[in-house]
């Protein structure tokens, strides 16, 4: 495996993530790991857990479907993260010494759906702080341009900015006005590095947890089953929040003090 992620993610392409926040690994996956994937994310949707919400409205023609935090429970899952290159491709594009799970993300768009995915940073929904860090976003079905996960090159460097619900838009982690809004990067396209990828089934999309980024609705017959996996690096910390992340881990801040490493059985070491 530390072959096949070295092979993959060559020192050009670190240096591409460290610029840019966001880059497209071909072929780090084996087509009987996608197999693998493809299956525990069908008997995710078969079986969602507490923690899944739908994404989309009532009256889209389509629906888009989302769950976290299952790799204890799904065993695909759980091979999945443990036994692919995955690790070994995150160590190298962090620049870390280990690799630590925080979680997985589950997220489907029925042929159809019409619902954007709004543009964000992932970062200020969650209860850590640092620098190194990493999301995959791993597509079982191909997925072309047109619907594919867009990012603006650079946005990683900062600074954060105001998370919100995505269906009514309200700020309910960082007080209103505490951060800078999103720009409207779809009212002024051309201003921006948009950076975009088709993806066939074996690729992957790496991330900072800071990049802007955000997709389209999705059109015709293809669904777009898609696995994200969120990894932390040396310098990733606890940040406790006075709200409910997302995803909540409920009483973690009772076991884990502010600014500690995330060193707690829910985000196991993987390299």
């Amino acid at each position: 495996m530390s072959d096949r992620a070295e092979r993959c993610v060559p020192d050009s392409l670190i240096d591409d993530y460290a610029r840019d926040g966001a880059i497209v690994v071909r072929q780090l996956f084996t087509v009987e790991e996608i197999e693998l994937l493809r299956e525990g994310i069908d008997a995710n949707i078969a079986s969602p857990s507490p923690r899944s919400i739908v994404a989309s409205r009532p009256d889209d023609p389509g629906w888009f479907m989302e769950d976290f935090c299952n790799w204890q429970d799904n065993a695909a899952y759980r091979r999945f993260i443990e036994e692919t290159a995955l690790a070994g491709a995150a160590a190298r594009l962090m620049r870390s010494r280990q690799v630590r799970l925080f979680h997985d993300h589950m997220l489907v768009k029925e042929p159809g759906t019409a619902q954007r995915t709004a543009w964000h940073q992932d970062q200020p929904y969650y209860n850590v702080d640092g620098r190194q860090n990493i999301s995959f976003w791993i597509p079982v079905d191909p997925v072309p341009q047109e619907w594919t996960l867009e990012f603006v090159a650079g946005s990683h460097a900062g600074p954060w900015l105001m998370p919100r619900t995505f269906m009514t838009a309200e700020a309910r982690w960082f007080p209103a006005g505490s951060l800078e809004e999103v720009p409207d990067v779809e009212a002024d396209r051309p201003a921006y590095q948009i950076l975009r990828w088709a993806i066939e089934p074996g690729d992957a999309v790496a991330f900072h947890m800071l990049t802007l980024h955000g997709a389209a609705g999705v059109q015709g017959t293809q669904r777009r089953r898609v696995f994200s996996v969120r990894l932390l690096g040396d310098d990733m910390v606890h940040a406790p929040r006075p709200w409910k992340t997302s995803p909540d881990f409920g009483g973690l801040s009772e076991e884990l003090p502010a600014g500690s490493p995330m060193d707690h059985p829910l985000f196991p070491l993987l390299g």
